[in-house]
């Protein structure tokens, strides 16, 4: 009698899935094994476990939206950037300001107006979005953006419409962008449903973001989520869309470029390998082009328009027109009469706003490299082009390998890893870096959390020391704006939600890891936290000696770019495992030499 045939149906594990969907996450090759039980295994695990079985994602989601949208416009309750601080009064100007010249002035004066109070220095999409935000907030009062007038304006309605508009703009771009990417990536991963839900809920709950935009005000999320957008398209397949979402993220901030190196890499090396796909690279190629086209477009057509009636782009200066920044030389090749000169005019300032080289290496104390060193080495003393020189080339040493790597394996999930790694390298090396630039390796740092086994204990250690010492170099800039109590809320708040020292020491000790890696991080990440702890103590009762006033800040500084390089280089070695560059483990592999004998 003949065998019968086996049967192509093969069964689900349901054991594993019911332990995944209960909170359960399996074994990391990356990191200790995590204990497989049916207990949540950290505070937002308990938050949200009765959620687990009886609750579809349709109705998940919604409560995690508003939840976090309540998170958000509470934390605004707090003051903000230059409240009542003259004569600037801090980042909250900056971008009221913005509001008020782009609804008041032509479109050709936006980059030229009164350069000493916060001048544009954002690229186009930033200055469209701020006409837009002023048009509506007009509507409800014209005096919060008139012209001149309305300088240093604290009315509290205005602070209302102004938080109004970083939540609804972050509900539109960010939070829509962090959602598909978080469900592409956990399907990618095979991480369960809701353990994609408590990450969902970790990376929206990022304390940097929010003590940022939502208490010292900006619009950072705006252009996280473009980024975003882009990786999500990436993980689609979906390369064009890619393209724009990265203009657009470029078009709004200049910070985007801490990613361009990454996103060149992944887009040419997915039309290379594993075959050339030459069309595909010309497409990617043209609607880039396109895109900054339709970017740069209404301020081109607006100079040629302003030109045509008579406005004059500089119109507190009689004579002749001033030399060209940047390109002072091009005015020996040009008409200056003609049109076509007013739009290069235009296109050159915008750039030399955007890009402010001639304010040096670093103008405040920042967590990088060169501000650390400059404790040592007076190195500001130095001709600006050598230290421009060597910026650049510490840079390209510090992004080359990731890059390389996502080049040659344009594996969709490596992405967020390459992406961090790159990011840390330029916030760590490269000109003219601002302490609030932690946002960008610490966005796809956070997203891992996403990924497999993203969060098994080990992952969530480094991904939460990250985010922990990120929030605590920016406490300089946070103090001197009153902001320290949002700051110890947030912080704290989310740590004990993840597990995180200092409200948990459980994740640095867990079953079926290697013992001496674990002593190793608890270690290294233990002492930072002693560090960061006692460095508070010492700023709240020790006042520094009075011929180095700042020196509890360059403390700041010192310790924080180490553990910063710290983070580049366990993003880069993971990068490389997760590449199969480099041994997934040497303990794993030692362990299955000796069983093999």
């Amino acid at each position: 009698m003949a065998k019968p045939s086996p049967s192509p149906h093969k069964p689900r594990r349901k054991a594993k899935q019911a332990a995944m969907a209960s909170g359960t996450f399996a074994a990391s090759s990356f990191g200790p094994v995590e204990t497989m039980t049916r207990v949540p295994t950290f505070p937002l695990a308990a938050l949200l476990w009765p959620a687990r079985g009886s609750v579809s994602q349709w109705e998940l989601l919604p409560l995690i939206l508003m939840a976090v949208g309540l998170f958000r416009w509470a934390a605004g309750l707090w003051g903000y950037s230059g409240f009542e601080k003259p004569p600037m009064f801090g980042d909250y100007e900056a971008q009221r300001h913005w509001m008020e010249i782009t609804t008041h002035l032509p479109i050709s004066q936006w980059y030229f107006h009164d350069l000493q109070w916060w001048g544009l220095d954002y690229p186009p999409l930033t200055a469209y979005h701020s006409w837009l935000c002023g048009k509506i907030g007009a509507l409800i009062d014209p005096s919060w953006f008139a012209l001149f007038s309305s300088r240093g304006s604290h009315d509290p309605t205005l602070k209302i419409f102004m938080r109004a508009t970083v939540i609804v703009s972050e509900y539109l771009i960010y939070i829509p962008a962090v959602v598909i990417f978080v469900r592409r990536y956990s399907r990618l991963s095979g991480v369960a449903t809701w353990s994609a839900s408590l990450a969902l809920v970790a990376i929206l709950m990022q304390p940097a973001t929010t003590l940022i935009d939502h208490v010292h005000f900006q619009y950072n999320t705006v252009m996280l989520g473009f980024v975003v957008a882009s990786m999500s398209s990436m993980l689609a397949g979906r390369d064009l869309w890619a393209a724009v979402f990265f203009v657009a993220a470029l078009g709004f901030k200049q910070m985007a470029l801490y990613y361009a190196f990454s996103v060149f890499a992944y887009l040419l090396g997915s039309c290379l390998f594993p075959r050339l796909r030459l069309s595909h690279l010309m497409a990617i190629a043209a609607i880039t082009v396109v895109s900054f086209a339709i970017l740069i477009l209404p301020l081109v057509m607006g100079a040629l328009v302003d030109a045509s009636r008579g406005i004059d782009a500089l119109p507190d200066i009689d004579g002749p027109r001033p030399p060209l920044p940047l390109f002072p030389w091009l005015a020996d090749y040009l008409d200056t009469e003609g049109s076509y000169y007013l739009v290069v005019e235009q296109l050159v300032q915008m750039v030399h706003r955007i890009f402010p080289f001639a304010r040096g290496l670093f103008e405040d104390k920042v967590a990088n490299f060169w501000c650390a060193l400059n404790v040592v080495i007076k190195i500001k003393k130095y001709p600006a082009a050598l230290l421009q020189r060597a910026a650049l080339l510490a840079t390209l040493a510090s992004i080359i390998p990731p890059n390389l790597v996502l080049f040659f394996r344009p594996r969709k999930d490596l992405l967020p890893l390459a992406f961090a790694a790159t990011a840390w390298g330029f916030f760590l090396f490269s000109y003219q870096v601002h302490e609030k630039s932690v946002l960008l390796p610490l966005t796809p740092m956070t997203l891992l959390l996403a990924g497999s086994h993203g969060l098994n204990k080990t992952t969530r250690a480094w991904v939460g020391f990250a985010n922990i010492l990120g929030c605590w170099t920016m406490f300089p800039l946070l103090r001197r704006v009153d902001l320290s109590m949002p700051y110890a809320v947030l912080t704290l708040l989310w740590a004990y939600l993840l597990g995180l020292p200092p409200t948990s020491l459980s994740l640095y000790f867990h079953d079926g890891g290697n013992t001496w890696t674990q002593w190793a991080t608890l270690f290294i990440h233990g002492g930072f936290y002693l560090l960061m702890a006692f460095w508070h103590v010492l700023v709240q009762f020790v006042a520094p000696p009075p011929d180095k006033p700042d020196l509890w800040v360059v403390a700041n500084v010192g310790v924080g770019a180490a553990g910063f390089a710290l983070c580049y280089l366990w993003c880069l070695g993971r990068l490389m495992m997760q590449a199969d560059i480099l041994p997934r483990s040497w303990f794993a592999a030692k362990k299955d030499k000796v069983k093999a004998q």
